[in-house]
């Protein structure tokens, strides 16, 4: 029988791709995992890895063992879940990603009512975006992970993930000063700032812009939204903002007037999808459904509340409160 401290060394290294990234991730010296697997390939009887330069890569066989590596761990993790489950009280450590506009306008509404709900329960968040956190996620360096998607922007969904769906989030153009037309093509000769290349973000805006009939003059790029809307509040740049700037709309539970100029975008491309992600067999953890429900919550509070506010545009574009 195969150890299964060495198979998830093996599919550690899938994952993170170096020897020394699984060393590193799992407090192991470079060494010490070097002769794990060594050792996992004299019980299997066949080469396991392969030099391709200076790293190595998994033959064929090491890829049949991985997968059914992941079914086992799939199942010790239900396992996990069942005796979770049959506690009384919610112990322990749950870790979540988050990306940025998450962790501001959900998070710290969710946190508050795990507090209250489940005071022993101990939540670590990261904010880290979906590019990096669902990789962590398959690491098993998160329990949870708050993530979007844009429209369009749909990949090839994995099979050893379990997604829930958390709520849409409206996004719209911010408006640098007056313009005429209710489309990006009014400001195609205005600068424009937006995250930077290779995030789904920045895919999405793009083709926006190029949709439209012009390519954008993107003179700033930042991840932080915060920075998207200074420059926009100056009049310094256009950009595309998410309803969860402003914490308005259906994701959010403390809605606040928009600070600069709003137009809708055309329908299809005007929201982003926000949902959470566990590994297949993790969704039944009493703490992953405790935190789903918890951020459920944060992103339906404004809905109920009579009071709440939410953003959104005139036909001349300027901001107003509905």
């Amino acid at each position: 029988m195969y150890d299964l401290r060495r198979l998830r060394l093996l599919r550690e290294l899938k994952h993170r791709g170096t020897l020394a990234a699984v060393a590193a991730a799992l407090s192991y010296s470079p060494s010490s995992v070097s002769q794990q697997l060594a050792q996992l390939e004299a019980e299997v009887g066949v080469p396991l890895l392969e030099p391709v330069g200076r790293r190595v890569r998994l033959t064929a066989q090491a890829e049949i063992l991985v997968a059914h590596t992941e079914a086992l761990l799939e199942r010790l993790e239900r396992a996990e879940a069942d005796i979770a489950a049959s506690l009384t009280e919610l112990t322990g450590t749950l870790r979540v990603a988050a990306f940025q506009t998450a962790a501001l306008a959900l998070v710290p509404a969710a946190l508050a009512s795990l507090r209250a709900a489940h005071p022993r329960l101990r939540v670590h968040v990261t904010q880290l975006e979906p590019e990096a956190a669902l990789p962590a996620l398959l690491a098993r360096d998160f329990d949870l992970v708050v993530a979007e998607e844009y429209p369009g922007g749909a990949g090839p969904r994995s099979d050893v993930l379990e997604r829930e769906e958390l709520c849409r989030d409206p996004l719209r153009l911010a408006v640098p000063g007056p313009v005429d037309e209710r489309d990006p093509r009014s400001l195609a000769d205005r600068p424009w700032v937006m995250e930077p290349e290779g995030t789904a973000a920045r895919r999405w805006a793009t083709t926006v812009c190029r949709e439209a009939g012009f390519e954008p003059d993107v003179r700033y790029e930042s991840a932080d939204l915060l920075v998207h809307l200074r420059l926009a509040e100056r009049g310094l740049a256009a950009a595309f903002l998410p309803d969860l700037v402003w914490g308005a709309g259906p994701c959010s539970a403390a809605p606040a007037p928009p600070t600069v100029a709003l137009r809708d975008l055309p329908p299809g491309l005007g929201a982003r999808r926000i949902f959470t992600v566990v590994r297949r067999g993790g969704g039944g953890r009493p703490a992953v459904r405790a935190a789903r429900q918890a951020l459920r919550g944060a992103a339906q509070a404004s809905a109920s509340a009579p009071s709440a506010s939410r953003a959104a545009t005139t036909s001349d574009g300027s901001a107003r409160r509905a």
